[in-house]
């Protein structure tokens, strides 16, 4: 079982993350409306600290050609791509690519699920970052291939348990879910608990 924690945004953070040691670590980019947005700088800042064990992944939406440029400059290992995508930008990126999918878009998943070019699929509620959940059901029946299959969108450390019970993915992406109480950051007592009980459950299966 994978663990992603996504919408890093500062050092301290991803000291965290270097303590707990989740498999992946997203950060938001072109994306202002998102109070997890950061700067490719930012980004550069945050890659230098956060383990070479850890991959970094780029979280991003309808991303252009020249987005994709600084980003893969940048030193990420992975895109996460959500919202549209041309079929010239896709073609140019170099990076392995995970498709996120959500409530609205769901119906567009058989066009990318046979590009070469998608390496993972990231299964997200309707507003994606809003700590909302959905309705496990709707991903229930998805044919899984050889691509990596990870479950977002409301996860906590509370639920995630369920979560990975019912959907049975390869792995699990939180945000909102380990923040503080008040919205400011990463509780890393949350981190933790959300990575033990990713864990817990991958060893019972």
């Amino acid at each position: 079982m994978k663990v992603k924690i996504c919408g890093i945004t500062q050092l301290k953070e991803a000291e965290y993350l270097n303590r707990y040691r989740p498999d992946f670590a997203g950060m938001v980019l072109f994306f202002e409306k998102s109070k997890r947005n950061i700067s490719i700088t930012q980004a550069n800042e945050l890659i230098k600290v956060i383990s070479s064990s850890i991959k970094k992944v780029a979280v991003v939406v309808s991303p252009t050609k020249e987005q994709i440029q600084e980003i893969e400059q940048a030193g990420f290992d992975v895109l996460q791509i959500h919202g549209t995508i041309t079929d010239e930008v896709l073609e140019s990126i170099t990076l392995p690519v995970w498709k996120a999918f959500n409530g609205k878009d769901m119906e567009q998943f058989s066009d990318f699920s046979s590009n070469e070019k998608i390496t993972g699929y990231v299964f997200d509620a309707a507003e994606p970052g809003s700590g909302k959940g959905f309705d496990w059901r709707q991903i229930k029946d998805i044919p899984k291939d050889d691509r990596m299959f990870f479950l977002a969108g409301g996860l906590s450390p509370e639920n995630v348990v369920a979560a990975i019970q019912a959907v049975h993915p390869d792995g699990v992406d939180v945000s909102s879910g380990v923040e503080s109480a008040n919205g400011q950051g990463k509780d890393p007592a949350k981190i933790e608990e959300f990575i033990k009980n990713a864990h817990r459950e991958r060893e019972r299966r």
